[in-house]
């Protein structure tokens, strides 16, 4: 608790026209009241403020660069919507694959069960905090998902792994991958990645929470990684491992190729829509991204 001196006095709410004004105060040009007015109507001033962080003066962070515009403010939303759009969809592709792989190794070493016995996993405690979600979810879903109630009406409530898996989440795939015996952890990643099992293990913690940021219309623009990824030795010179692009260049690698190649031609369409109003820093875009994209992709089978 800090004393009462030091608390900071609550801010109160402001109306549209308030709101307004202060972004004008802060020196921003509004050059259509109507459209802005429109604008914060439908989506919250504190949400657009925190992608105009780019654009304050260095000199003076309460006012914004000379000529810094509303539009200029909008376009950067723009991009971020429609970039977690984008990467939604491939994270999607890479989690249903990373779920069946999981599924189908253990079902056949470890058995359809074999998710929920211990000696099966590195370390007990995690494990069980595993078992324990994973009820809390089945559970959740029996009255939504026909599936999971068929197994409590004819298999006693035994959900096996590949039916189990279906309902949980990317970070508790990720989260039992980690903590799967090395050897099973070797086999998964040398046969469906042909990389190390700790990349993955690293990648995979990455991505469940860029997805998540994504689900939940979180801001990538100018933020960093909050799980910065393991990286190859090469890959590290030329791109930062905190940035946005780390995790674009993990989704590469595991994508197969003629998804990859796809994927880099709509970032491509993406970048360039809005090469006017991003900065390649904001997002950890190296110059020559697209090449590393590709280079990736080509050496694929």
């Amino acid at each position: 608790m800090y004393p009462e001196d030091k608390r900071l006095k609550m801010k109160q709410p402001t109306t549209i026209d308030e709101q307004m004004e202060l972004f004008r105060s802060r020196n921003l040009q509004i050059n259509n009241s109507e459209y802005t007015e429109n604008i914060l109507k439908n989506i919250n001033y504190y949400r657009l403020t925190a992608y105009a962080l780019t654009l304050k003066d260095p000199l003076n962070k309460d006012k914004y660069i000379e000529g810094t515009t509303f539009n200029k403010i909008i376009a950067l939303y723009e991009f971020d919507r429609k970039l977690r759009l984008l990467l939604l969809g491939v994270l999607e592709k890479i989690e249903i694959a990373f779920r069946t792989h999981i599924s189908y190794e253990i079902a056949h070493t470890c058995g359809p069960l074999g998710y929920k016995d211990k000696e099966n996993f590195n370390n007990e405690k995690f494990h069980k905090e595993f078992l324990e979600e994973m009820e809390k979810l089945i559970g959740k879903s029996r009255k939504g998902e026909i599936f999971i109630e068929h197994h409590f009406k004819n298999y006693e409530g035994n959900i096996p792994i590949w039916v189990a898996i279906e309902v949980t989440s990317f970070g508790l795939i990720s989260k039992l991958f980690r903590n799967i015996n090395d050897d099973l952890k070797k086999l998964i990643c040398k046969k469906y990645y042909d990389i190390p099992y700790v990349y993955i293990v690293s990648w995979m913690q990455t991505l469940a929470n860029v997805r998540n940021i994504c689900a939940h219309y979180g801001r990538l623009y100018n933020k960093k990684l909050t799980f910065k990824p393991r990286m190859f030795k090469e890959d590290k010179k030329n791109i930062d491992s905190q940035k946005l692009f780390a995790a674009i260049h993990i989704i590469q690698r595991l994508l197969i190729k003629s998804e990859g190649q796809q994927f880099v031609q709509d970032l491509e369409s993406l970048v360039k829509e809005y090469s006017e109003d991003i900065n390649y820093l904001h997002i950890g875009f190296p110059q020559d991204w697209k090449e590393i994209l590709l280079k990736v992709n080509n050496k694929k089978a």
